[in-house]
């Protein structure tokens, strides 16, 4: 069995379960992935298919990508990523891979790319306090001290400051299948996800337990 699908995000609402009890969701257009590589311990080391998804213009893809689509026998798409599997010799070239993977209630992990936020102070990116803003102080938002005394004079690595925020890649862990919908390739996914609406995430089978 593969251990993952390639998904997009399409955002967030909630669903009522039997007790009327509301849950958020964020919901994610799961595939059809396309298997366009098939990988084998015998000659690449390890099991793995590698799968596309999200169909792309062949005017857009560059030629060794197209000779790749090409030798797989399928049209060109837009993202192409790898997933392990027991047992590759189950698959064939052009197969594709649905929701039906998962079942409601199983707990899988996330991957994606984080909203970017830009430059961002110590209180958005690291969650500083604040300073105080009564009796004329002007040590609002300020980090504060970053140096050191006469040794070693110098500011010391991975000091919490200022800096870009976001476009970073996190995997949300352990989050639950409530619902699967396949005649729309949806799946429903308790709490949030990383990225921004339309972005790529990768949903794997869990990797550790609670």
């Amino acid at each position: 069995m593969c251990k993952g699908l390639i998904a997009k995000k399409l955002g967030m609402t909630r669903i009522f379960n039997q007790d009327g009890n509301s849950i958020p969701v964020t919901v994610v257009q799961a595939g059809p992935c396309v298997v366009t590589q098939i990988k084998t311990v015998e000659t690449d080391g390890y099991n793995a298919l590698q799968v596309a998804f999200g169909p792309k213009k062949e005017q857009r893809v560059n030629k060794p990508m197209k000779g790749h689509f090409a030798k797989a026998g399928v049209q060109c798409f837009s993202v192409v990523k790898e997933f392990a599997v027991e047992d590759p010799s189950l698959f064939t070239l052009g197969q594709e891979v649905t929701v039906d993977l998962f079942k409601v209630g199983d707990l899988v992990d996330v991957v994606g790319t984080t909203q970017g936020k830009g430059f961002a102070g110590t209180v958005k990116r690291h969650g500083f306090h604040r300073g105080p803003v009564t009796h004329g102080s002007h040590n609002v938002r300020a980090p504060g001290s970053v140096g050191c005394s006469a040794w070693p004079s110098r500011v010391v690595k991975g000091k919490k400051m200022p800096g870009h925020m976001g476009v970073d890649r996190k995997t949300a862990r352990n989050l639950q299948i409530v619902d699967i919908r396949p005649e729309e390739n949806l799946l429903l996914i308790k709490g949030a996800v990383p990225g921004h609406k339309t972005g790529i995430l990768e949903i794997k089978k869990r990797k550790y337990q609670k």
